[in-house]
């Protein structure tokens, strides 16, 4: 006692202060090299925070989120963990809004306005007015080698025959839980409740299952608030950049495990017994299509945010298909645009019209081209609580059946069996360009900024400049068989055959991948055209058995994923970057597929069956804030 008495009076006659560090050294050294190893020991536990020092988080915040700013999505998911300063700065919606428009992804920000609602006799909120709610020529035009014959039979009136062909003839056909948005806890008013009793338990996602009940939703006031409810949609929550970038890279993985709902807007008769994985049993819609179906294409209303489906079918017309969303439990026809064309819809394009850009009420073009030669322009647009669809031309330039078109906000492009590509402005439709150097019947285009690309059945495919007409560059031989379909999101191009294969590929670079078996087992020797390469090593057999065993009809390029649609009744997924197939849709059609398209969430497909397959891969996630 006296020992530490006199220590204590040392310690307090030394000038700490005034010592310099070194001899401050030396005395903490000296002290703590008498106490015992355990005792060393607590005390570098007690000194450790004091050799650490939070750089990020002593900055000020716009430095330290200039840092954030240069990390990847999972290095922000790592710094969250770190402290509560640091994932203040790694949840900053700023990095996660970055991260997310560098990958094409946006917060949907189109919400019906509260004028949209209105009040029932029983004092509840609905939506106002319904506002929510022989050989035919099936698309594909012949192959260079194939149309040299007809002609040497002398078959001079094809162009002008009623009859139509099947295109390419000479090739034999053998006929989870979801999750949840923080902020839907924040209130709780509204909820959709059927003013029937619902026929099965819906999931977070729009609907896509048929329903055999036509009442209105409305919204007792008792209920909690939904992103499907008219209070959340009139009073959006702020944008939430993280959870978006969250959940587009859950449906990836989705895609990728093939996790996917299955279910039908259409069907003509009941699945094949061997391939059971579409439920319910699908009963034909009263207001579907009578025929095949050989094109669609999905749209979502910038004005409103609705996601619908068009479709194009031997019957004739088009019709507009609502996917359910807003709360609706049904999904049926809304529109069908008919009476114009004489034969088959081969193609249809649907795009923002002009309106858009000066906000003014919800519109959109649809654009048809058909076996009549004909292609048809028309103007939707939704006036209060009218529908309203007006015809704004119709081209016959073409002299033989319209296989496919496309429009932006300056040009249309249209091609045909005539072996030309014809490009107009738009919407004045007056003509610009016949681009007529293809051998045989150009089967697809696809168009970008003042970039057109086309397939023919010549095996080329070939990139035009829109603005003057003139060819930029020709792939020859691309493909060992006519091309019949393509999709161009620059500067990848994808191309589907009737060789049963697809090439994905650069085409400033030329580097790319193939599914052609010969060009996985020779290495990085490829395609002499686009020089493109095989995206996974492997065995022959194995590549043999992933690619397609018929004509691949239909493409579509997405920002991870490639999909392709075939003859041999499959859809498949690729991977972009590599060609890795990840997912074999089976099952759904018992007849060709002859169009799929793809947003992210879902795939739809339709064919000769008469049928349109919904694969779902956002069902239990809630993805009502995804721009589509």
């Amino acid at each position: 006692m006296i020992l530490s008495t006199k220590y204590e009076e040392y310690m307090e006659e030394m000038d700490f202060g005034g010592s310099d560090l070194k001899a401050r050294e030396e005395m903490a050294y000296r002290l703590l090299s008498t106490l015992p190893r355990a005792r060393l020991a607590g005390i570098q536990r007690r000194i450790a925070p004091l050799l650490q020092f939070d750089l990020v988080g002593s900055l000020p915040p716009e430095l330290a989120l200039q840092i954030f700013a240069h990390l990847p999505a999972t290095a922000l998911l790592t710094c969250a963990r770190v402290c509560t300063r640091w994932r203040a700065l790694a949840d900053d919606p700023g990095l996660w809004k970055r991260l997310c428009a560098a990958r094409g992804w946006y917060w949907r920000r189109a919400w019906p306005a509260l004028n949209s609602l209105e009040w029932d006799s029983d004092g509840r909120l609905k939506p106002r007015g319904g506002l929510w709610g022989g050989g035919e020529d099936e698309g594909m035009g012949e192959e260079e080698g194939m149309l040299q014959e007809e002609e040497e039979e002398g078959d001079e009136e094809m162009h002008m025959e009623e009859v139509e062909d099947s295109g390419f003839a000479s090739m034999g056909v053998d006929v989870e839980t979801g999750s949840t948005a923080p902020w839907l806890s924040m209130a709780a008013l509204f909820d959709p409740t059927p003013s029937t009793s619902p026929l099965g338990k819906r999931h977070s996602a729009p609907s896509i299952l048929p329903s055999l009940s036509t009442t209105s939703t409305t919204y007792s006031l008792q209920s909690p608030l939904t992103p499907r409810s008219p209070l959340y949609l009139a009073y959006p929550p702020k944008a939430n950049y993280k959870l978006l970038y969250q959940t587009h890279i859950r449906l990836a993985h989705r895609i990728r495990a093939s996790s996917f709902r299955p279910s039908f807007l259409q069907a003509r008769s009941i699945p094949s017994p061997t391939s059971p994985i579409f439920s319910p049993i699908p009963v034909p819609h009263a207001n579907g299509h009578t025929n095949t179906i050989y094109c669609l294409q999905l749209y979502t209303y910038p004005t409103t945010g609705v996601q619908v489906l068009f479709t194009g079918s031997k019957d004739r017309t088009i019709r507009e298909w609502d996917l359910g969303p807003m709360g609706r439990e049904s999904a049926g026809v809304k529109r069908v645009l008919g009476g114009v064309h004489e034969s088959s819809v081969l193609s249809v394009c649907v795009g923002d019209g002009p309106s858009q850009a000066r906000g003014s009420a919800s519109s959109a073009y649809v654009v048809s081209g058909g076996s009549d030669r004909r292609v048809v322009v028309w103007e939707l647009s939704m006036d209060g609580e009218a529908e309203r669809e007006r015809l704004v031309g119709v081209l016959s330039d073409h002299e033989d059946s319209v296989l496919c078109v496309r429009f932006d906000s300056e040009r249309l492009v249209t091609c045909s069996k005539d072996r030309t590509v014809r490009t107009y402005a738009f919407p004045s439709l007056e003509p610009q360009f016949v681009l007529g150097a293809h051998r045989a019947a150009v089967n697809a285009v696809s168009l970008s900024g003042n970039l057109i690309v086309s397939g023919s059945g010549d095996r080329s495919v070939r990139l035009w400049d829109a603005r003057t007409g003139g060819l930029v560059r020709c792939f020859e031989e691309h493909h060992s068989r006519g091309i019949a379909s393509i999709d161009f999101s620059p500067p990848l191009l994808v191309s589907g055959s009737s060789d049963k294969h697809l090439r994905v590929f650069d085409a400033t670079t030329g580097q790319g991948w193939t599914t052609v078996p010969d060009v996985h087992a020779a290495g990085p020797a490829v395609c002499h055209a686009c020089g493109a390469t095989p995206g996974a090593a492997g065995d022959v057999d194995m590549a043999e058995a992933c690619v397609h065993t018929d004509l691949v009809r239909s493409v579509a390029l997405g920002e991870e994923f490639v999909v392709s649609g075939s003859y041999d009744l499959t859809i498949k997924v690729w991977e972009r970057t590599t060609g890795r197939l990840v997912t074999d849709l089976v099952g759904g059609h018992t007849g060709r597929i002859f169009c799929i398209a793809f947003d992210g969430t879902k795939i739809v497909s339709c064919g000769e069956d008469q049928r349109i397959c919904v694969w779902d891969f956002s069902h239990g996630i809630d993805t009502s804030f995804i721009r589509l």
